[in-house]
C-alpha cells in the first residue's frame, strides 16, 4: 500500500481508502455483517488506514460495524497501536436533499444539531475524538454565510474532532472552491471518475493550491466502470441503482463503458483497476474510497495501489470519455 499526504493536515493516509456506504445495507439492499467485517479486516490487513462512513449509512449501522472491527483488532479505537483514520458525515436537518439555494443554513445545520449529531457519531464509532467530520451535503448559497464551519472550528478546538470539511452535493463538484481557497475547510469529498471529470477544471487545482485534503468517491460510477454490467443487468428492488440507472440510462452507460474498455485493453489493467488508477493519476487526490462489500472486493481494490501508475498516454485516452449528465441520483 502506498500513502499520500492528506493535504496540509500532513497525515499519511492510504491512497486506497475504504468506502463503507454499502456496509449499512439500506440503499444497497441486503448486506451481511459477516461479509462487512471480513471486508474491513482484509482491507486493513492490506494497509488501508482510512475508512469513510456516515450517519445515513444504514442509520448508523455502518459506523457500528466499523467500531466492532477496529476494537476486535486492537486499533487506536480499541486502545491499540494500529492507526486508522475515521471519517464520518453529519447530514443536514430534515429538508430537501441536496439543499435548495433558499434553505436557511442556520435551520439545516444549527449549532446544537451538529453537536448532538456528532455525539451520536462518536458513540457509534466508540471514540471520544473523530479524525474528520464532514457535512454530508451543501449548497453554494451557503458559501456567503458558512456558519456551520464556526461550529466545526469550535469542535476542533474542544478536541472533539481533529479536522473537518464538506462532501459535495452530487450535482455540483465545484461548489466548495471559495471555501478551499480561503482555507476554511481541511478536507473535501468529491465525485471524480472517468465519466465525471469536471472537478479537474477547478475544484482539484484549487484543492492542490490550498492544501485541502481530497477524498474521491464514486470512482466506479456506482459500479458501471467495473465493466460488469450489461444492458440486461437488474438490481434488487431496494437497491438505489434502480433509480440511478432507470429507463435507458443503463443501456446508454454500458455502451459508453464498452468504449472505455476498448481503450483499457492491452494496458495491463482490469476495468476496476483502470478506474482507480485514473483517479489516482491526479496529484490533488489524497485517497480514493471505493466501496468494499466483501473480502474479495477489499483485496481487489486495495491491491491496485501496488500496480504501476497510469501512463500519460492511457490517461489522455481515458480523458476523452468525459460525459456531462444530469443528476441521476435524483431522477434527472
Amino acid at each position: 500500500m502506498n500513502y499520500r499526504k492528506f493535504g496540509r493536515l500532513g497525515w499519511d493516509v492510504s491512497e486506497i481508502g475504504f468506502g463503507a456506504w454499502a456496509l449499512g445495507g439500506g440503499a444497497w439492499a441486503t448486506q451481511s455483517d459477516d461479509d462487512s467485517l471480513a471486508a474491513l479486516h482484509k482491507a486493513l490487513d492490506m494497509g488501508v488506514n482510512l475508512i469513510d462512513t456516515a450517519a445515513g449509512y444504514g442509520n448508523g449501522r455502518s459506523e457500528r460495524i466499523i467500531a466492532q472491527a477496529l476494537k476486535a483488532r486492537g486499533s487506536n479505537i480499541g486502545g491499540g497501536s494500529e492507526r486508522v483514520y475515521l471519517v464520518t458525515k453529519t447530514p443536514p436537518a430534515p429538508g430537501t436533499w441536496p439543499p435548495a439555494p433558499h434553505d436557511d443554513v442556520s435551520v439545516r445545520y444549527p449549532d446544537a444539531y451538529i453537536r448532538a449529531n456528532l455525539e451520536e457519531r462518536l458513540r457509534n464509532l466508540g471514540t471520544d475524538c473523530l479524525d474528520v467530520l464532514l457535512l454530508h451535503t451543501w449548497t453554494r448559497a451557503w458559501n456567503r454565510d458558512p456558519r456551520p464551519l464556526e461550529t466545526l472550528r469550535a469542535l476542533k478546538q474542544e478536541g472533539k474532532i481533529r479536522a473537518f470539511g464538506i462532501s459535495t452535493a452530487e450535482h455540483d463538484q465545484d461548489q466548495l472552491t471559495p471555501l478551499m481557497a480561503a482555507g476554511q475547510i481541511d478536507v473535501i469529498q468529491i465525485i471524480y471518475n472517468i465519466f465525471d471529470q469536471h472537478p479537474a477544471a477547478e475544484a482539484l487545482p484549487v484543492a492542490l493550491e490550498s492544501g485541502t485534503g481530497v477524498m474521491c468517491r464514486v470512482v466506479f460510477d456506482e459500479g458501471s466502470l467495473t465493466g460488469k454490467f450489461t444492458a440486461e443487468t437488474t438490481f434488487p428492488t431496494d437497491d438505489f441503482r434502480n433509480r440511478y440507472f432507470a429507463g435507458d440510462r443503463l443501456a446508454r452507460t454500458v455502451a459508453r463503458v464498452e468504449k472505455v474498455r476498448a481503450d483499457v485493453e492491452g494496458s495491463g489493467y482490469t476495468m476496476p483497476q483502470a478506474a482507480i488508477r485514473f483517479a489516482l493519476a491526479h496529484p490533488a487526490i489524497s485517497t480514493v474510497i471505493p466501496g468494499m462489500r466483501n473480502p474479495a472486493q477489499a483485496e481487489a481494490n486495495a491491491s491496485v495501489s501496488d500496480l504501476p501508475p497510469m501512463t500519460a498516454e492511457l490517461e489522455a485516452r481515458l480523458r476523452k470519455h468525459i460525459w456531462t449528465r444530469g443528476n441521476w441520483y435524483h431522477g434527472k
